[in-house]
């Protein structure tokens, strides 16, 4: 039996304590100050008045907490297609949600509410850069019917018993409600947490090892104790295995760190089919759940390197409708750790069919060599004025200099051997990278706006810039054949003015 939700309802009642540790939280932040003089001068406050105070904070938090609680209130309006939710504390607000413009449904569980035994349903559209909806307490089931009626694309067209549908086909969809069609293992998540995030690790290395020679260098030269002691317990052969070890040490801290957050983050990944669209529910101690429409999806990504295809596993983002690049990032969906067929079944569900690449764009040689420019040429122009005009200590460093020229250099090369745009029919694929190789795939009905530029001196090699415009991030394709771009760019307006996509 379908829920009602045609009548204003409240959140579960034991929602009360959700609601009291939301606002104790709030209040906690708001005068932490006031808390840590209190901490450290304990002593000196009066314990009658800082009890009574304390009791009063607690008394008034409650209070908050259940006029939260007894003033909130959604349900559907059928009649008008929208998700009405009234909430406040002395002041009501009312806010109406359009359906057919509700992006994105989630349903999480956090440490507190995991205890609790009661899940937060959040609604997302891509009219704003916060979340337009959220209930924090509600029973798992009712979250789950709430946010398949928000969410309903297919409308009932088969009806059991009929010609229409035969008893395997109805069976069939019910197993596929049932049960997930993709699970991600603990070892490919274990897979990806050691073969990802090489720039992060990269940059914590480097911030951890120039923070501590700083600080060795101002206490060694305010102590000379303290060199005495490292020349008699450290043999000058050794320094060279010492640093080699410690940095090898340090690495491996970082991969565990980094394995323990990709498990924690993604643990017990399960994609199941549901009316059409995607239910993804993953999550260790903070548990998230949310479902995806296709025709909503504006860019899918799928990306891997080098250890990744050694180890038969890729990743996938898919991004829908957002209001700002903050936003953008935060409402990317991760898929880590699927293998090759897992892909094409996602991507079949996405587009019903797996994308093909087509013709083929790549950028002209001056995208190489300006891209060098940049990272290599005005970097060494600077080090050379600082050292030559302000600093001439700068150059004791200049043996660093051939390996960062190498290391940007191939960087640099590999971006631009990997650079292309690749055009079909249906299909608009962007492939870029160094060592991630990454293919953006939109349709080109998703495509908002099309942005091409081309410098005057650029006019007789032909080549230009395109930038593709949706309104789930851009695309970007510089260099590449501008005769083959502004063709294609007609085709793409027409389909734009012609497309009756809903994928608002």
């Amino acid at each position: 039996m379908r829920a009602d939700f045609s009548q204003p309802q409240r959140q579960s009642s034991i929602g009360i304590l959700v609601m009291f540790f939301y606002t104790l939280q709030q209040y906690a932040r708001a005068l932490w100050p006031m808390i840590v003089i209190w901490i450290f001068k304990f002593d000196e406050v009066n314990k009658l008045y800082f009890f009574l105070g304390m009791l009063t904070v607690f008394v008034s938090i409650g209070v908050v907490s259940y006029l939260k609680y007894l003033n909130f209130t959604f349900f559907l309006d059928s009649e008008n297609e929208e998700f009405i939710i009234t909430d406040g504390v002395f002041n009501k607000t009312k806010t109406a949600i359009q359906l057919r413009k509700i992006q994105q449904v989630n349903i999480n569980q956090s440490f507190i509410q995991k205890l609790i035994g009661v899940y937060e349903l959040d609604v997302d559209t891509a009219g704003s850069n916060k979340k337009e909806g959220a209930i924090k307490a509600i029973s798992h089931e009712l979250a789950l019917e709430l946010k398949s009626r928000l969410l309903e694309n297919e409308e009932l067209q088969r009806v059991v018993g009929t010609s229409e549908t035969t008893l395997e086909e109805t069976e069939q969809k019910l197993f596929e409600v049932a049960h997930p069609f993709i699970k991600i293992s603990v070892l490919s998540l274990l897979k990806v947490g050691i073969t990802s995030n090489y720039g992060k690790s990269i940059a914590l290395l480097l911030i951890f090892f120039s923070t501590i020679f700083e600080n060795l260098q101002n206490f060694g030269d305010e102590s000379n104790v303290y060199k005495d002691k490292v020349g008699s317990y450290i043999d000058k052969n050794f320094v060279f295995q010492t640093i080699l070890i410690s940095i090898l040490f340090l690495f491996g801290v970082v991969l565990v760190v980094n394995v323990v957050r990709i498990i924690f983050k993604y643990y017990d990944y399960k994609i199941t089919r549901q009316k059409g669209s995607l239910l993804l529910s993953f999550g260790l101690l903070n548990t998230k759940s949310t479902i995806i429409k296709p025709e909503k999806v504006q860019i899918t990504t799928v990306t891997r390197n080098y250890f990744q295809r050694k180890m038969g596993i890729l990743e996938l983002k898919i991004r829908q409708a957002t209001s700002g690049e903050k936003e953008e990032q935060k409402s990317i969906i991760e898929i880590p750790g699927c293998s090759a067929t897992e892909r094409d079944s996602i991507l079949k569900l996405l587009f019903h069919k797996i994308p093909e690449k087509g013709l083929m764009l790549q950028p002209n040689f001056r995208k190489l060599i300006f891209s060098v420019f940049l990272s290599i040429g005005l970097p060494l122009f600077g080090f050379i004025a600082v050292g030559y005009w302000l600093e001439p200590l700068i150059f004791e460093y200049i043996y660093l200099v051939p390996a960062y020229v190498v290391v940007i250099g191939l960087i640099q090369y590999f971006r631009f051997k990997n650079s292309r745009l690749f055009i079909h029919e249906n299909f608009i694929i962007k492939q870029s990278g160094a060592w991630d190789i990454s293919n953006d795939i939109i349709e080109p009905n998703k495509i908002q706006a099309i942005t091409t530029s081309q410098l005057f001196w650029h006019k007789k090699l032909n080549i230009g810039s395109i930038i593709l415009h949706t309104a789930g991030g851009n695309i970007a394709f510089q260099l590449g054949d501008y005769s083959v771009i502004k063709q294609k760019i007609n085709l793409w307006l027409y389909e734009i003015e012609t497309s009756d996509s809903n994928w608002m």
